[in-house]
This record gives structure tokens, C-alpha cells and sequence, in this order.
């Protein structure tokens, strides 16, 4: 038998809506970067079908958390300022992201530069 998924107890966007805070229940925290967030977002739009239609995002240094709403019980999705709000954003792929954020940061900053892009 598996084990229950992890669920946040508390979803909370910054004042300043730069960042969103995801508290699950195992006392696990993570802040996001709005920027973070967006520009990894899992959507189509970015990930593509497929690894090779994945799009690198740059520009969105200064982008903000408009809107969080509840898809189910298991995921939000994140309106931006810049209106990108098609990625559902499941617990698990917060739990992801959060185990691995320095590295898909840098990972994602060497792509901007490797593109000549800016953040």
C-alpha cells in the first residue's frame, strides 16, 4: 500500500505577492519565488509535450501572484500578473520543486544565459 500524498496546511501568499509560502502537514515548508514559479511553471505552455518542446522563460524578474484558487483537493492554479494562469500545480509537484529548487534555479539561470536571455 502507498503512502497518503502530503497535503499543505497552509498555502500563503506574500504581502508583496513575490512569493508563496506551502506549509504541508509532515511540518515541511517551502517559499516560491513568484518568478520561480512561473517560469516553471507546469503547464503546456512551458514544459511542452514533450523535453523537447520546453520552453525557457526569461523576463519575469518582477512578475507577481495575482490569484491562487483550488483545483480539487489536490493541486492550485496560479494566476500571474502577466495573466499565465494555466499550470495546475499539484501537491506533489510543490514537494518536487521544493526538494529540488537550487538546482532547478541554477539549472533554469544557465539556460537564460546559455539563450542570452534575462531574467
Amino acid at each position: 500500500m502507498s503512502a497518503t500524498p502530503s497535503v499543505p496546511i497552509e498555502l500563503r501568499v506574500a504581502k508583496d505577492k513575490k512569493s508563496l509560502r506551502v506549509v504541508f502537514s509532515e511540518a515541511i515548508s517551502y517559499e516560491f519565488p513568484a518568478e520561480m514559479l512561473r517560469v516553471l511553471s507546469p503547464s503546456a505552455e512551458v514544459q511542452g509535450h514533450s523535453p523537447a518542446q520546453r520552453q525557457t522563460i526569461g523576463g519575469k524578474k518582477d512578475v507577481e501572484i495575482m490569484t491562487v484558487e483550488a483545483i480539487g483537493n489536490y493541486a492550485i492554479r496560479i494566476t500571474f500578473d502577466d495573466m499565465h494562469n494555466t499550470g495546475i500545480f499539484s501537491w506533489a509537484y510543490f514537494l518536487e520543486l521544493g526538494k529540488e529548487k537550487e538546482n532547478r534555479w541554477n539549472d533554469h539561470l544557465a539556460e537564460l544565459d546559455a539563450k542570452g536571455l534575462s531574467r
